[in-house]
């Protein structure tokens, strides 16, 4: 229909028509205008839950590693079309051994927060494999290095199927971990009198009572061994029975670093000390000690020392420290490569968040990570592991060693590693064992 309009101006009811051919113009024309136009809802997250004691280092770290890896996932268009968000429950874990409150914040984070993956940053896990076999949900570990966890997957694939360890590794892992990396210590050295001083509980007796014996059996003389608590802050008396045992390796394990070293330090022990204590991998620790931790040699991680392990180590660390103000931890490094590279690998390969495509996706993951130059599943769902000599290009996740010299930490083992750096192992600057 075609309106005409009178020249000399619009009657009553042509004004009346034309006001109403405009407002239903209008509404429709709207109406056509949000149908065609308006940006679609963004598709629902994916969301990943952090359990941890989000009050302590370890567990905010862990936070802040998953927090910044899914917004660097989301700045590329998330994965399968949709967005990563974390949402988290603090489980106390390192305040108290209450199973029940880390099982309850489980539990919340699960079917409260609705996470679809968990990350783990506890170290009492068993109970929480369960958890996460009755509501089907993949749980990645953080932090524990129980074997039974993994061994549960071989035992009941069905049910625990859904576990898979993020890191650092198994108690077998820790076993080879020493017995190799006092092996490199005597080939750079020629040492062998060797004194063991390490932290007080079930696990790192029975690791040290294995050590031990295999030690032996490779030529070692061991002069003194013992255990200290936890808690411990002066070391004097441990020092003076070492020093009077004439050891000429100190392999410490645990403990407050800081205590530790200092004594050593003051005494001038005629030994080396080599061994892993958390604040001795820090990369603050130099200050800590006031250099006093120059030559000491821990187990540590290429993201916390600034070593290009592999391509994504040096980004990965710039990009934690832009974003908080400090370096990441083990527990940082962990989450991040979990969120940032394992876990979207898995899901664009497996075209789904279906959660049993998602387990047969992650059971042949093979990618690089911040701390792996190859992060590849065993049938246990546990962490590959081992150097591959002809090719550490090709390794799968090791165990690294580090050397404190003039301020900064210098990876010494494995050997690979140290000849690839071109660093030499370095004693102090007094007197001992190595004149």
């Amino acid at each position: 229909m075609i309106l005409e309009l009178d020249s000399k101006g619009l009657t009553k009811f042509q004004a009346g028509v034309l006001l109403a051919i405009i407002v239903v113009a209008m509404v429709v024309g709207g109406a056509a205008y949000f149908l065609w136009y308006e940006k679609p809802q963004s598709a629902e997250t994916i969301k990943i839950g952090v359990l941890a004691d989000l009050d302590y280092t370890y567990g905010r770290h862990v936070w802040q590693g998953a927090i910044l890896a899914a917004d660097q996932v989301n700045a590329e268009g998330g994965v399968l079309g949709r967005n990563f968000e974390i949402v988290a429950q603090d489980d106390d874990s390192e305040t108290t051994t209450d199973i029940a409150t880390a099982n309850n914040a489980l539990t919340k984070l699960i079917t409260v927060d609705k996470a679809d993956f968990i990350l783990d940053g506890g170290l009492i896990i068993l109970p929480h494999q369960d958890i996460c076999f009755e509501h089907k949900k993949i749980l990645f570990s953080t932090l524990t290095l129980q074997e039974a966890l993994s061994q549960r997957v071989i035992d009941d694939y069905e049910k625990y199927k859904y576990y898979f360890r993020g890191g650092p590794g198994n108690e077998t892992h820790a076993y080879y971990g020493n017995i190799d990396g006092l092996l490199a210590v005597r080939e750079y050295t020629g040492f062998s009198k060797i004194a063991f001083l390490w932290y007080d509980d079930a696990t790192s007796r029975a690791l040290l009572s294995a050590v031990s014996n295999a030690i032996e059996q490779e030529g070692f003389e061991i002069v003194y061994s013992n255990h200290f608590p936890p808690d411990t802050i002066d070391f004097t008396s441990y020092f003076a029975a070492i020093e009077a045992s004439g050891a000429e390796i100190i392999s410490y394990f645990g403990g407050n670093g800081v205590l530790l070293v200092n004594e050593w330090y003051n005494r001038q022990m005629p030994a080396v000390l080599w061994g892993y204590s958390t604040l001795a991998q820090e990369i603050d620790f130099w200050e800590l000690t006031e250099g006093r931790c120059d030559t000491v040699s821990t187990y540590g991680y290429a993201i916390t020392a600034g070593y290009p392990l592999t391509s994504k180590t040096l980004p990965t660390r710039q990009a934690y420290l832009d974003r908080w103000g400090e370096l990441p931890n083990l527990g940082a490094a962990i989450a991040y490569d979990i969120v940032r590279f394992v876990l979207p690998d898995a899901l664009e390969r497996a075209g789904t968040t279906q959660v049993d495509a998602v387990i047969e996706a992650l059971e042949t993951v093979d990618v690089e990570t911040s701390s792996a130059r190859h992060f590849v599943y065993t049938s246990s769902h546990d962490i590959m592991a081992g150097e591959n000599i002809n090719d550490p290009r090709e390794s799968y996740s090791v165990i690294s060693g580090f050397q404190w010299q003039n301020g900064t930490m210098q990876p010494i083992y494995p050997r690979s590693l140290k000849e690839e750096a071109g660093v030499t192992y370095t004693y102090p600057d007094w007197s001992g064992a190595w004149d």
